[in-house]
C-alpha cells in the first residue's frame, strides 16, 4: 500500500503504490482517483483503507480538485466538511486533519515543518512546475508560521522517460532550467521533479527525493499508476501528510 512511509517529530507522511486495494481492471487495485471511470464505491473503499493504514478517519482526509494551477487552499477541521477545494496545493496547521494529493505521472510533493506543526501537499505537473506551485505552497506555509521546511518528492514520470516536443522543452526550461532533460533514447524530455527540487531549494527548503534511493518512475515501474503508460483510465496514486495531535 505504501511505497514510502515516514515520521518526523509529530508529522506522519506516506506515498502510496497501486497495491492492496479493491479496484479491478486498469485501476487495479488501490486507485484513489474519482474521475477516471472507476466504480466510486471501490474508490471510496480504497480511500478508506489508505486512511485507516495511515491512522486517520477517512472523513478527516482533505482532498482537492486539481487543475494544474498555482492556487493553494488553507484548510482546517472547520473546513474539512466543505466542498472539495479547487487547488493544486493544500496546507494546514490543524492536527485534526490529513491532506491528500493524487497523481499519475505528475510529481507529488509533501511539505512539513515538524516543529511548527505546519504541513502541505502539492500536485506538480509540467504546467504547475512551470508556474512554481510548490513555491506558492511554501509561501503559504510560512504565512502560517513555518520557518524550517522539509520536502519529499514521490513517484512520478522521470526525466529519462517524460518525452515532450522540443519546443515545449525549450519553453519550460526557459522558465526553470533544471527541468531540461533528454530521454534515455535521445529525444527531448522534461524532468519535472528536478525543476520542483530546484524551486524548493532556492527557498531554503530541504528536499528528499525518494528516487535517489529507489525506483520511483511511474512510466517504468508498474508498481505505480501512469497516465502515459496506461492512458485515460489509469488509476491515481496518493501522498498523505498530517500533524499528530
Amino acid at each position: 500500500m505504501f511505497a514510502f512511509q515516514h515520521q518526523t517529530g509529530r508529522v506522519d507522511l506516506a506515498f502510496t503504490d497501486r497495491h492492496d486495494g479493491v479496484s479491478g481492471g486498469a485501476w487495479s487495485s488501490l486507485n484513489l482517483g474519482t474521475s477516471n471511470g472507476d466504480d466510486p464505491d471501490r474508490v471510496a473503499a480504497n480511500l478508506g483503507s489508505a486512511a485507516d493504514a495511515f491512522g486517520v478517519a477517512a472523513a478527516r482526509v482533505v482532498r482537492m480538485s486539481q487543475f494544474h494551477g498555482r492556487d493553494v487552499a488553507v484548510v482546517d477541521t472547520a473546513t474539512a466538511d466543505a466542498p472539495v477545494p479547487v487547488a493544486d496545493a493544500l496546507v494546514t496547521a490543524d492536527p485534526g486533519i490529513a491532506l491528500l494529493v493524487r497523481v499519475a505521472d505528475c510529481t507529488p510533493v509533501v511539505l512539513a515543518d515538524a516543529d511548527a506543526g505546519v504541513v502541505g501537499v502539492v500536485h506538480a505537473g509540467r504546467p504547475g512546475m512551470a508556474i512554481d506551485v510548490a513555491g506558492a505552497a511554501v509561501e503559504q506555509m510560512r504565512s502560517l508560521g513555518a520557518t524550517s521546511i522539509d520536502a519529499w518528492l514521490g513517484p512520478r514520470a522521470c526525466g529519462a522517460c517524460y518525452e515532450v516536443p522540443a519546443a515545449m522543452r525549450d519553453e519550460v526550461a526557459a522558465v526553470e532550467p533544471a527541468s531540461w532533460s533528454t530521454t534515455s533514447w535521445g529525444t527531448p524530455a522534461l524532468d519535472v521533479a528536478a525543476g520542483v527540487r530546484a524551486q524548493l531549494e532556492r527557498r531554503d527548503v530541504r528536499v528528499t527525493d525518494l528516487a535517489d534511493t529507489t525506483s520511483m518512475c511511474t512510466i517504468e515501474d508498474d508498481r505505480y499508476f501512469s497516465y502515459r503508460r496506461q492512458g485515460q483510465r489509469s488509476g491515481r496514486l496518493g501522498a498523505l501528510v498530517r500533524v499528530r495531535p
